[in-house]
């Protein structure tokens, strides 16, 4: 069984650059046509039931150095965002779920929102507005010269056009798409053929499923007709309603893995808890009940949050856990999803007919909004993405090979995880976020953890202080029968580690002892404030996040960082 240690020295990074799927994991290529070593490879992942019926294009790209190209352009940027050099990766923090006045419940201009990201210290954001009959008929063409506006004034943020999708038969999604020539026209083609609110496609039946898969495959078809450089896809607040079953999401990854990469680990909306004197919501409005298009399978707590989480993310053993443990490469991510924020003193503009224009007037000053339920991009939710570089492409990249950690009310600076051969502390070795780490059998095996603590005030103006730091493993079992599975019994906490310094960089290391079977591991941070026994049991998560009460649900009391998830695969 594995042991932890403490320590307060670096420990050496991979410079790693992004990744793409190599020949091996391409199965549209023939094995007869792939060269000697990758049919090898293609051989050991078919054998360790982590390639082919099911599988899909896992885990297995992470390490495959990315195709050079695109257009991006390095550019120094001014102050804000962790886009240190930690651990080789510029870490660029962002948004990928945020409305404008081009949706009908929301009101700010892509300039307003923009500037505000930047002022919250983010890298990158996408501009996500509602899928409609009124956004896909004028919507997508009307709100790009604002964004291009935006990218041409504000040039240290990268501003992605993007939308956010009526899933047919489930919940919405971001659906965003690389800057270039046919942006509008590919969103647009998108919205109108595979939107479920203008496809009337919202029910859950087989056929409005099988809509939904062929729209990530169209988003999929963009990128390699090159009418795009990249398309992603990622599920926003997927247990909200409990429309989004066990089989949905495991049928979107495997439509195309390069194209739907993940969901949201914590919804937007994170204000709504706030006690008022309007009674409150529920911590991003997950205050919803069964209905007749809800997977029967969830239990009711999965329509709450967690410490501010979704359950399918915050249940140790659970939903995210079952696909991890098939070796699906599934990430989690954080954002506003801004609509309305709290305390700001806008409205929207006089005269506005969302219905006849496709979008609010500009918003004028107002009176203080105190019923409103979300923050300003990067005011409390950030996603951090290790990327090769500061452009639209390496954010992308950085996405897709899940390079990717997560945190609320700014409660760390920086984050580096890696797993290593024990006792291996040269610089540029290691694993990171994720990858993969290939070794033999009975080779021993470390997670090693640096965290680098907050040493400014958030913008609830205090310095957050970590608590503690948990290590979650599970074994990979490979594909499950049952596709609406979603426990994952071989997974838990392993180790806790207590934080007891209050500044500069915290170093843990756990070690795995020797390694036979293939398992994956992930990482969690608290500051302690409020947790209960997880959903499986005290003996899988003994400290968890605790269920968010309505109305009484202080964000900022309540703060937790999560990373995606490494593999380690003995051979």
């Amino acid at each position: 069984m594995g042991h932890g240690h403490a320590h307060h020295h670096d420990h050496g990074h991979d410079a790693a650059t992004g990744t793409d799927v190599p020949p091996a994991l391409d199965l549209s290529i023939p094995d007869g046509d792939l060269p000697p070593a990758e049919v090898n490879r293609r051989g050991f992942l078919r054998n360790a039931g982590l390639l082919g019926a099911g599988a899909a294009t896992t885990v297995l790209a992470a390490g495959t150095p990315a195709v050079a190209g695109g257009h991006d352009h390095g550019h120094g940027h001014g102050p804000g965002g962790d886009h240190g050099s930690t651990g080789g990766f510029h870490w660029l923090a962002g948004d990928h779920h945020i409305h404008t006045q081009y949706s009908s419940d929301a009101m700010y201009r892509v300039i307003d929102q923009a500037r505000h990201a930047r002022a919250y210290d983010l890298d990158w954001m996408v501009v996500t507005d509602h899928g409609s009959a009124t956004h896909a008929k004028i919507g997508v063409e009307k709100v790009n010269p604002d964004i291009v506006a935006a990218r041409s004034r504000l040039k240290d943020l990268l501003i992605y056009q993007g939308l956010e999708w009526n899933i047919p038969a489930a919940e919405h999604a971001t659906v965003f798409v690389h800057p270039g020539r046919d942006e509008v026209a590919v969103l647009k083609e998108f919205e109108n053929s595979f939107d479920g609110s203008v496809r009337n496609a919202g029910d859950n039946t087989p056929a409005n499923e099988a809509l939904a898969i062929a729209g990530i495959k169209f988003l999929g078809e963009a990128v390699r007709k090159r009418r795009v450089e990249g398309a992603l896809f990622l599920a926003n607040h997927p247990a909200r309603r409990g429309i989004d079953s066990p089989h949905e999401i495991r049928a979107w990854r495997d439509a195309d893995p390069s194209v739907a990469i993940g969901m949201e680990g914590a919804p937007g909306h994170q204000a709504a808890g706030l006690p008022r004197d309007s009674g409150g919501r529920a911590r991003g409005y997950y205050d919803n009940n069964p209905s007749p298009n809800s997977f029967s399978g969830y239990p009711l707590e999965s329509y709450r949050t967690w410490g501010g989480f979704d359950w399918m993310t915050s249940t140790v053993g659970g939903l995210w856990d079952s696909l991890l443990a098939e070796g699906r490469a599934w990430w989690i991510s954080a954002n506003s999803d801004s609509h309305v924020n709290y305390l700001d003193t806008s409205q929207r503009g006089p005269g506005s007919d969302f219905n006849l224009n496709g979008r609010y007037e500009d918003p004028v000053h107002g009176p203080v909004i105190t019923d409103a339920g979300d923050y300003w991009p990067g005011q409390y939710s950030r996603t951090h993405v290790g990327a090769s570089s500061f452009g639209y492409r390496a954010v992308m990249d950085g996405l897709r090979a899940g390079r990717v950690w997560v945190d609320h009310g700014g409660l760390i600076k920086g984050l580096d995880v890696r797993a290593r051969v024990a006792g291996d502390r040269r610089a540029n070795s290691g694993t990171p976020l994720g990858g993969v780490l290939r070794v033999r059998r009975g080779t021993s095996v470390e997670v090693t953890i640096d965290v680098d603590l907050a040493d400014i005030p958030n913008w609830s103006q205090f310095v957050p202080v970590l608590a503690r730091v948990d290590v979650i493993a599970g074994r990979v079992t490979g594909p499950v029968a049952d596709q609406d599975s979603f426990t994952a019994p071989k997974t838990k906490v392993v180790k806790s580690f207590e934080v007891t310094r209050r500044t500069g960089r915290v170093s843990f290391s756990y070690s795995f002892g020797r390694v036979d079977q293939p398992f994956y591991l992930r990482i969690r941070g608290t500051d302690g404030k409020r947790s209960q026994p997880g959903l499986m049991g005290a003996a899988v998560d003994p400290f968890g996040p605790a269920l968010d009460v309505a109305g009484a649900a202080n964000p900022w009391e309540d703060l937790w960082f999560y990373a995606n998830p490494i593999w380690i695969l003995p051979r």
